[in-house]
């Protein structure tokens, strides 16, 4: 197998378990504004995180999505936040495990980046819910 090969194959399992977790919409939006400029990044996230972590046994990807919701939360990354999100939901977390775990973070996180991130969860559950 190529270098190429391998990377492909890569991308081609990060695709599919990022599908999986964040739904055919965000990848519909995520093609749409792949350009030369982000792809190299793309497929490294592709890769890496979805085809190397998110597809790993020991958590499911229901833990998995609750931590990763508490480490953007630490983070004050409510853009990436909003799409795990609605990953978490397409997981099996509920609204109120997601809450949870926001409000859990106020301690570790700070007061500011839980209450921003609590907004964030409040606009995207609200969006969810009218949407299906």
């Amino acid at each position: 197998m190529t270098d190429t090969d391998a990377h492909a194959a890569l991308q081609a399992t990060g695709r599919q378990a990022m599908r999986e977790v964040l739904g055919e919409g965000y990848m519909a939006k995520r093609d749409a504004s792949t350009s030369p400029l982000n792809q190299a990044l793309r497929h490294l996230s592709e890769e890496f995180p979805y085809a190397s972590l998110w597809t790993r046994g020991t958590l499911t990807r229901r833990e998995r999505s609750m931590v990763t919701i508490g480490m953007l939360v630490a983070m004050s990354q409510h853009h990436e936040l909003r799409g795990h999100l609605v990953g978490a939901l397409n997981n099996g977390c509920t609204p109120e495990e997601i809450a949870e775990v926001i409000t859990h973070s106020c301690a570790y996180a700070g007061f500011p980046a839980a209450i921003a991130a609590m907004r964030t969860a409040e606009e995207v559950l609200k969006d969810v819910s009218t949407a299906g």
